[in-house]
């Protein structure tokens, strides 16, 4: 079963992932993130990292958690390779494996700028996820 697929979408990168759960859900949209950034072939997993972000609605709580993986790269250089996600009500709690970017041995792919809102869907009958990305 695919993790994720690319949709045409003028500019920007649109992703839709699924799984059999919506928690699987947004791991893959979390790991379409990451695969799109930088090629994840060369990415260990020898750190881990825990944490937990809330939203009032799906949607909010999936654009928290794709955020909070964003920033992490942004400001702490992670990539992460490996996410296993659980909601607590409206919280989302994410343990994450990867390592730090290292340019002499990750390929960069493309610069993701943010998370949007724009055409951001939930599904919970038939678990999958769509996100805008601003690249």
């Amino acid at each position: 079963m695919e993790r994720y697929i690319l949709i045409d979408h003028t500019a920007d990168l649109m992703v839709k992932a699924f799984g059999s759960t919506v928690e699987e859900c947004f791991a893959n949209a979390g790991f379409a993130l990451f695969d799109q950034t930088v090629d994840l072939a060369n990415v260990g997993t020898s750190e881990e990292v825990r944490f937990e972000v809330e939203g009032m609605d799906d949607e909010d709580m999936l654009y928290s958690f794709l955020s909070e993986l964003l920033f992490m790269l942004d400001c702490d250089e992670m990539i992460f390779k490996e996410l296993k996600v659980g909601f607590d009500g409206n919280k989302v709690v994410c343990d994450g494996r990867g390592e730090k970017l290292d340019r002499s041995k990750h390929r960069t792919r493309s610069e993701i700028k943010a998370v949007t809102y724009h055409m951001m869907e939930v599904d919970r009958t038939a678990p999958s996820v769509t996100v805008v990305f601003d690249v």
